[in-house]
């Protein structure tokens, strides 16, 4: 058994909407959740779609961005 609290309002209503999409109670519906993201459930887990590189942007340190480049240099010469 579980209690959570705080739950952000955007997740509750994420919950809400699922239970009326199954017909289904809260509870049933925060397990279907559950299942579907650890990959247990009847459909498969979400995930993350990225249309760009807009995640990875500014990820790198400014010497990991040096010697990225010091490689590329050496490869560009013809």
């Amino acid at each position: 058994m579980f209690t959570l609290r705080n739950l952000p309002p955007e997740l509750v209503n994420a919950i809400r909407r699922r239970a009326k999409e199954q017909g289904s109670n809260l509870n049933k519906a925060v397990i279907s959740m559950l299942q579907e993201s650890l990959g247990e459930g009847r459909r498969k887990p979400i995930r993350a779609v990225h249309h760009d590189l807009d995640a990875l942007a500014g990820s790198w340190s400014k010497e990991e961005a040096a010697t990225f480049e010091a490689a590329l240099r050496d490869q560009r010469a013809i």
